[in-house]
């Protein structure tokens, strides 16, 4: 009917995840099929996938990570960090639960605190635009002052830096030209690269650029190594005029791109685990490796629960 053969006819059912497609096909030959017809000798294994979804399925522990951002009510938005805090829930044998924090329903220190009493770790998602952006300030700044896990993603780390600018050191009003043109600490601004720019499409930074990671950090301690290469889709950067400032009281800059001269992540030395890359680390995730900041966040989302 269809000119294929019964036996190459693979049936698609439904499973309870993703992951275990690959073992049903394999149930039904398809590795074998395929081998076959493109001449592989080499036999299939899919014992690690059989491992990683054991683990998946049954895990020790649970936490619960808020996910903050402006488009909580289309959750596929951030499908790529839902898949990585898979992988990393699975290296760290818990199952990651989400909160999710529409951040413009976050006014003050009062709705931060109902909306994250609850919560083993904090995530700021990347974004545009200045819509629900002082909700993801007063996040980062629940998150720094009561030592919660916290990881920011992109418009994340800008909306910490904002926070640590404003409440640690002293900078009133500061915040980014993207949301406030006028403001009188620019901590935040559009990229040198970025100025003469007019029509604006598909102009960004974007892709793989290397980052230099200093070492003694936490950001180091998750990658275990000194130069990384981190996917990036931003115009906005840290303004370097105020780099000394912000270190002096305490942010740590953990990554930085030294040909390019933007910051790449940072961190607060005195607090259990705060960190935020200007990248998107959720791209580079994987079922087999789960990414080094995703696993740490994880790993100290669980030890605030115990």
């Amino acid at each position: 009917f269809c000119n294929v053969r019964p036996d190459h006819v693979i049936e698609g059912l439904d499973v309870p995840t993703i992951y275990e497609v690959p073992l049903l096909m394999h149930e039904q030959n398809a590795g074998e099929l395929i081998n076959d017809r493109l001449n592989i000798e080499k036999k299939p294994s899919l014992k690690e996938l059989r491992k990683f979804i054991h683990n998946f399925k049954n895990p020790s522990h649970e936490v619960t990570i808020a996910m903050c951002g402006k488009y909580t009510e289309l959750i596929d938005s951030y499908k790529s960090v839902m898949e990585a805090f898979i992988h990393a829930g699975v290296e760290n044998n818990v199952r990651v639960n989400v909160k999710w924090i529409q951040t413009e329903k976050i006014k003050n220190d009062i709705t931060a605190q109902k909306a994250f009493q609850d919560v083993d770790g904090i995530l700021l998602l990347p974004g545009f635009g200045s819509r629900g952006s002082e909700g993801k300030i007063h996040s980062s700044k629940y998150a720094r002052e009561n030592k919660i896990p916290f990881l920011g993603i992109c418009l994340g780390l800008q909306c910490a830096v904002i926070d640590f600018a404003r409440n640690v050191c002293g900078m009133k009003g500061a915040n980014s030209t993207e949301f406030d043109k006028n403001t009188n600490f620019p901590v935040i601004d559009l990229m040198e690269s970025q100025r003469a720019i007019k029509i604006k499409g598909g102009t960004m930074r974007l892709g793989a650029y290397d980052c230099e990671i200093k070492t003694g950090t936490k950001t180091y301690a998750a990658y275990r190594k000194k130069k990384i290469s981190e996917r990036h889709r931003h115009r906005y950067e840290v303004n370097n005029r105020y780099r000394k400032k912000l270190e002096k009281n305490g942010l740590v800059f953990s990554g930085v791109n030294e040909d390019l001269g933007v910051i790449e992540a940072i961190e607060i030395s005195d607090h259990p685990w705060f960190v935020s890359g200007q990248f998107h680390p959720e791209l580079k995730s994987r079922v087999n490796k789960a990414h080094p900041l995703f696993r740490e966040f994880i790993k100290a989302g669980v030890k605030n629960k115990i």
